[in-house]
């Protein structure tokens, strides 16, 4: 029989186990009791906000297997990101990486591939060859690219995770917990949701080119959950003697995200199973918060001893999100617009305040408040120039700065002492001054608030 025959044939066996595997593992409603859980270590994240739904023994240390792999994935996106890397990039296959166990794709030594289609290998198929590979690719070494592991491990706040191998084989000191692993994953889909156009691929192809000729390699994804779970997006499973199955599985609903890792779980099958209870606890549970509009603009704040009285302000984000989940409602959530009391010289981009977020008076998050502009500090020649046009009843055209007019020129301390003490013209009219003439510098305009709270509405 030919290839494509037997190609068909694999095909209908495993679209007749994806069948059977999805009458077994159906999407149940959970509504807010507690879950029993069999797999010993557990967590439910959303990853938007970070907010930890549910856990169960997260920071126990074990053997992550496979779903090390996370942390491959996130360097190699993170290379490409900064441009130091391309998809179209050729990674050679080195005699170490073509000697790993374990699950693989059977590269040769000296075998090459390109970027795009390693990341396939890794994420689709779980290869551990692959993963070495792109691990030397970057560094130079896997020794290298283990160092860059942990040290990104530590900057995301890891703090009881520890990587001896980029493929996951188990390994004296390769530790890692489920809230880790929850922290990685949050990293890598949120900051590189490109990710998601390969941990959906359910079956794919890449070539082997070696001295023998060329030959098609077919790529199954390890992540069943694609097929059985229909809100399921990835993201890598695990599994080794030591560690038991394991897996951090990403889903999508109604515009919540949700990460599940579960670790250590005997079968493959209370693994599967107890991550659809922790998606279908969190999307029943579970709903967003949303400010669409964290500060309403024109929003300025009063600034002492400033060549301007008041500085414009932004957020440093235009949107907040927070996670409702329970009994929760969004009529407890408030918020509050808090400024610091300003004095010039202020840089753009300063910090001035903040909105902060409460529910039920508890603060739950906020947003920097920043300047919009840059405000200088008054000066003798800006105090001077300002005299003049008090006295001489010039009044700038809206926007103009004094210090610009044509025809004024710098002053000195003592003429604008003088000027102040001699003038009979602005003795004489001194009503006229205090309609016309702008507030003295160092005053607050009493039209904007320092404090503001705002009822916030949810989508």
């Amino acid at each position: 029989m030919n290839g494509k025959f037997w190609k068909g044939f694999i095909g209908i066996l495993t679209a007749l186990f994806v069948v059977i595997q999805g009458v077994c593992l159906p999407v149940t409603e959970v509504h807010g009791e507690d879950l029993t859980l069999e797999s010993p270590s557990v967590i439910l994240m959303e990853p938007s906000t970070g907010q930890i739904l549910y856990e169960k023994n997260a920071d126990e240390q074990r053997h992550p297997a496979s779903v090390t792999k996370v942390m491959t994935l996130l360097l190699a996106f993170e290379q490409i990101g900064a441009g130091k890397m391309h998809m179209t990039d050729i990674v050679t296959v080195s005699a170490h990486a073509a000697s790993m166990g374990g699950s693989q794709c059977f590269f040769e030594a000296g075998e090459t591939q390109t970027v795009e289609d390693m990341i396939k290998c890794i994420i689709i198929a779980s290869g551990n060859d692959a993963a070495v590979a792109m691990g030397e690719h970057i560094a130079g070494s896997e020794e290298a690219f283990v160092a860059m592991m942990n040290e990104k491990a530590a900057e995301l706040g890891m703090v009881n995770t520890h990587f001896v191998n980029a493929c996951g084989l188990d390994a004296e000191g390769h530790l890692t917990t489920a809230r880790d692993i929850a922290l990685m994953s949050r990293e890598l889909t949120t900051k590189y949701p490109e990710v998601f156009n390969y941990s959906t691929i359910w079956m794919d192809t890449i070539t082997h080119v070696t001295a023998r000729g060329a030959s098609d390699f077919g790529l199954s994804n390890t992540n069943k959950l694609l097929k059985t779970y229909p809100y399921c997006t990835g993201l890598k499973t695990g599994y080794t003697s030591g560690a038991g199955f394991s897996i951090s599985a990403t889903a999508s609903k109604d515009g919540i995200n949700l990460i599940a890792v579960v670790m250590g779980a005997s079968t493959k099958e209370i693994r599967n199973s107890e991550v659809c209870k922790l998606f279908d606890y969190g999307f029943a549970n579970c709903r967003m918060y949303q400010d669409e509009e964290v500060l309403r603009n024109g929003v300025t704040v009063p600034v002492k001893q400033g060549q301007s009285e008041t500085v414009s302000c932004v957020p440093e984000q235009n949107s907040f999100f927070y996670m409702l989940t329970r009994d929760q409602v969004p009529e407890q959530m408030n918020k509050e617009i808090n400024y610091s009391e300003l004095s010039a010289p202020i840089q753009k981009g300063a910090v001035i305040g903040e909105a902060v977020y409460y529910y039920d008076g508890q603060r739950v998050g906020a947003v920097p408040l920043l300047a919009a502009e840059d405000v200088e500090g008054i000066t003798y020649g800006f105090c001077f120039k300002k005299m003049l046009y008090h006295l001489f009843f010039v009044k700038p055209s809206e926007g103009q700065n004094p210090d610009v007019e044509e025809g004024i020129e710098e002053g000195s301390t003592e003429a604008a002492s003088s000027m102040d003490e001699t003038s009979d013209s602005a003795s004489q009219t001194e009503a006229a001054e205090e309609t016309l003439a702008p507030e003295e510098p160092g005053t607050e305009p009493t039209e904007t608030e320092a404090t503001e709270t705002e009822q916030s509405t949810v989508e």
